[in-house]
């Protein structure tokens, strides 16, 4: 069972950035793929990324426009959410999850979740 802690968020102004951190408890988190979610209150889990085990694949809402950049560490387990161009609207909780393969982009798709982290961006 793999475990997954995220951190990384806190409050920043509109057009600041953030990185988020997805830190895994297994070396087996290499050979899975891995996305990031947000949700906020009386909305349903949205998608933002995923990427692959290799890194080869990636995935990006269309939401992001660009700002958003994921990537992974597989040599100290870790994946990452590099936000930039903050906007109040990116305000939620954020959740990093893992799967044992890059199929989709909804909750179902994955198996493995972290806790959240919050993100809050003041205008």
């Amino acid at each position: 069972q793999v475990r997954l802690v995220a951190s990384g968020g806190g409050l920043v102004q509109a057009g600041g950035s953030l990185r988020l951190s997805c830190a895994a408890s297994e070396h087996t988190f290499s050979t899975l793929a891995m996305g990031w979610f947000r949700q906020t209150p009386g909305k349903e889990r949205e998608f933002i990324s995923a990427i692959n085990w290799s890194s080869d694949i990636t995935d990006y809402a269309d939401f992001v426009k660009g700002r958003f950049t994921i990537s992974r560490d597989n040599a100290k387990n870790t994946g990452y959410l590099q936000m930039n161009t903050l906007e109040p609207e990116d305000t939620a909780v954020y959740y990093c999850a893992a799967a044992n393969r890059l199929s989709g982009r909804t909750i179902v798709d994955f198996d493995y979740w972290g806790q959240g982290t919050q993100v809050t961006v003041s205008s």
